[in-house]
């Protein structure tokens, strides 16, 4: 009985045999992540110099990483390179790994840890979690309002080619249509690349497309304008707010191009918004002209001075066949 009593005490006074962890289950990174953290506390370390540590990290039973504080040595895995730990931690507990997001591999981690005579272990899986680039909302309503934009303007294009006769002015919305065309093509293709997902190149891209060609929408409102009102205060001030709304949401596309997390969402919608508040209104103003009159007959003025302006409808023109292809 004396002999198991003296060991007890031996051992109590040795301290607990077993190294204890702080147990995590799980810990995951995203897209947005630089770097991966996987987590390793041990709550009894005794050690109190570096060279009476070993740490061993291994994934699905192969080692990716090891520290031998006797030898000061550290090992990485063939396609763990980044791979380290800060051997100063360790004598406070903090056995975590950190690796590049690059060399991250989703999988169970196991965490050794050897202090003189005591070692333990702990398990900890990675996982990868897809976050969306932008909020549900703000991904409906980026693409909601350059897509309503467009409708509105073909709304536009529908109301003078309707009421205008003269061969002239169908000559010009041949070119009005090509350019609309163009337009929708370039913000669906945008849409379907922006189609909400991750931060990456294909996403930038597609916001890309969806906004930097809405001031192809500018250029179809001026010249519908020029066709079927002329210009008034009123179209000015629609035109200046549509260039307003330009400004806003290609400021905020900068803004939010770069950035895993967008805080400028907001910035980059109300630019969006104002675009297609712009397209309402000249839509609503061209069909209050419209039904005051049976048939649209194009400006007087501009009828018998066709060289007055002509430079910026031809200014219109270019812009509308090669500003796509030059985006």
């Amino acid at each position: 009985m004396l002999p198991l009593v003296v060991l007890l005490l031996g051992s109590a006074s040795c301290g607990s045999a077993q190294l204890i962890f702080n147990i995590t289950r799980s810990v995951e990174y995203t897209a947005c992540n630089e770097s991966v953290i996987i987590p390793c506390f041990v709550n009894n370390v005794e050690a109190t110099n570096i060279n009476e540590m070993y740490v061993k990290w291994k994934l699905k039973g192969k080692d990716i990483f090891t520290f031998n504080g006797a030898l000061q040595k550290t090992t990485h895995g063939d396609k763990f390179k980044s791979t380290k730990i800060i051997p100063q931690k360790l004598l406070t507990g903090i056995a975590s790994l950190e690796m590049d997001k690059e060399e991250a591999v989703v999988g169970n981690y196991t965490c050794e840890v050897t202090e003189l005579s005591r070692e333990g272990e702990t398990i900890i899986e990675l996982k990868y979690r897809i976050v969306s680039w932008f909020s549900p909302n703000e991904n409906i309503l980026i693409v909601i309002f350059p897509i309503l934009a467009v409708l509105l303007s073909w709304g536009q294009f529908g109301i003078v080619t309707i009421k205008y006769k003269s061969s002239l002015v169908k000559e010009k919305t041949i070119l009005l249509f090509v350019g609309g065309l163009v337009l929708t093509i370039v913000v669906i293709v945008g849409a379907i690349l922006f189609v909400p997902g991750e931060y990456s190149t294909k996403n930038s891209c597609g916001l890309g497309l969806i906004v930097i060609p809405t001031v192809i929408l500018i250029l179809l409102q001026y010249c519908v304008f020029i066709i079927g009102v002329w210009i008034s205060p009123f179209t000015i001030a629609i035109l200046i707010l549509q260039v307003l709304g330009y400004v806003l949401s290609v400021v905020g596309l900068s803004l939010c191009v770069s950035e895993c997390n967008p805080v400028h969402g907001p910035l980059l919608i109300s630019g969006l918004g104002i675009i297609a508040l712009a397209e309402l209104l000249g839509l609503v103003y061209m069909k209050l002209v419209a039904s005051n009159q049976k048939t649209i007959q194009p400006p007087r003025k501009a009828v018998e001075e066709p060289l007055n302006g002509m430079w910026l409808l031809q200014t219109c023109i270019f812009f509308l066949i090669y500003y796509p292809i030059i985006i």
